[in-house]
């Protein structure tokens, strides 16, 4: 059905209002008015009114979706309510015949447009009967009889209004009632669809832009298994090539086999991020770490960011109850937090303090964990606050010894954190020496092992 929120709810509500409505005027009428009604079955109609409503409530609250033909059944109950009471209120001679006009206005707004001329020619039909067929309206008796010539003089309204009987104090009362009610019930419904339908147009903003993101990671993926698949040979022989420098000059220097076992081991690393790039496709959570501790897992992705960078100076705490809680997983998630702390140093190198601590921090809960990675870099600017996360763009400059980056690495931790719930968040740093704050909430719902 059109919108996002149930249109039977907004039916539930609105006859809240239309049940108490109704006993405060039947109420008023016969205490104040002195308007001798049949009142015992006006009553019964309006507390079986007000059962249907509490039963409906019961039943959305247990679950289930409302069809298009419920909502109709119940704006019909509606209409046929409305036409009970005025029945015993003087059919269509009384002002309050125009809320015959809401059923079919919310059909049309909710329903479509079959329920809607339906429920027309449904109101359409109540209304002619209760031309013919009512109990009319006794005249105005005391006061009321009074203020209802005071009217008429006032008015010269006697003529124009002789269809009405005597009663005209009372048609026109009633029809400034009927106008504060109908007032309030087309702006409390308008406002509510207006409210709905910014909502959607966000949530299909939002779903767009996801649209667009996931197009992009597919291709970014498509580029990356190509580049895995060729990748391959050439790092191949990169480490047989290492491997017999190795033999034949790493025997007698020191240096020279310190930096080729440097070397070693970084080919080694690309080439095990190749192989788990075509090995983990289709794999589920479960099947990439395990389960591990929150810590244990935090911890070793740090060890395997200090392979990568061997010359990083980091400083990790952790705080929360122990044991930490069981997660499981999949790679994308440490490759996030790997990005991460590679932006970090690198800031901090471009800033010239690469020397510095780049300190890593963990606090979790039953619930969520919240990770701050404190670099000592310059800090972000004012547009790269703005556009930071974007796809390829970057802050990164070619430079000496360090090469730019492509603006990839933040947009996928951003795309893989919301798709595991999260959120990452960068803020400059206000105490010295300055840098920035990177900053990561997980929810650890859909990351808790199960048992």
């Amino acid at each position: 059905m059109p919108g996002s929120t149930n249109p039977l709810t907004r039916v539930l509500v609105l006859r809240r209002i239309e049940v108490l409505t109704q006993a405060v005027v039947l109420l008023l009428a016969v205490a104040w008015l002195k308007i001798p009604l049949d009142v015992a079955p006006m009553m019964l109609v309006i507390a079986l009114l007000a059962v249907v409503n509490l039963l409906t409530r019961w039943r959305l609250d247990r679950g289930g979706p409302a069809s298009e033909g419920e909502v109709f059944l119940h704006l019909a109950i509606d209409v046929g309510a409305l036409g009970v009471l005025l029945y015993f209120a003087g059919g269509s001679a009384n002002p309050f015949v125009s809320l015959f006009l809401l059923p079919p206005t919310l059909a049309a707004a909710m329903l479509p447009a079959r329920y809607a001329w339906a429920m027309a020619v449904v109101t359409l039909t109540a209304y002619t009967f209760l031309i013919f067929w009512k109990l009319p309206l006794p005249p105005p008796q005391g006061d009321l009889a009074q203020f209802d010539a005071l009217l008429v003089r006032a008015t010269g309204g006697a003529t124009e209004h002789a269809i009405h009987g005597s009663g005209f104090a009372l048609h026109i009362l009633g029809m400034w009632l009927n106008f504060v009610i109908s007032v309030g019930v087309v702006a409390f419904f308008l406002t509510r669809m207006a409210a709905a339908l910014k909502q959607r147009e966000r949530e299909l903003a939002a779903a767009r832009e996801a649209v667009l993101r996931d197009e992009q990671i597919l291709s970014l993926a498509t580029l990356a298994a190509g580049a895995a698949h060729q990748l391959g040979t050439p790092l191949a022989t990169m480490a047989v090539v290492i491997r017999e420098l190795e033999l034949n000059h790493g025997s007698g220097d020191a240096e020279l086999r310190e930096d080729l076992l440097l070397l070693r081991e970084q080919v080694d690393r690309c080439k095990q991020t190749i192989s788990q790039i075509l090995a983990s496709s289709g794999h589920g959570r479960e099947d990439s770490l395990g389960a591990l501790a929150l810590d244990a897992y935090l911890q070793h992705v740090l060890d395997e960011w200090l392979l990568i960078r061997p010359h990083a100076r980091l400083s990790a705490s952790w705080q929360g109850a122990q044991p930490a809680p069981l997660i499981a997983a999949d790679r994308t998630l440490a490759q996030a937090l790997l990005n991460l702390l590679d932006n970090a140093a690198d800031a901090a190198d471009a800033n010239g303090a690469g020397q510095e601590v780049l300190r890593f921090s963990a606090s979790w809960d039953a619930d969520a964990c919240r990770i701050e990675i404190l670099d000592a870099g310059s800090g972000l600017a004012g547009e790269a606050m703005q556009r930071v996360g974007e796809a390829f763009f970057t802050t990164k400059v070619d430079g000496g010894e360090r090469s730019g980056g492509l603006g990839i690495g933040l947009f996928l931790t951003n795309a893989t954190l919301e798709r595991l719930g999260g959120r990452v968040e960068l803020l400059n740093r206000q105490q010295p020496p300055g840098g920035a704050c990177t900053r990561v909430t997980l929810p650890l719902a859909r990351l808790k092992a199960q048992h």
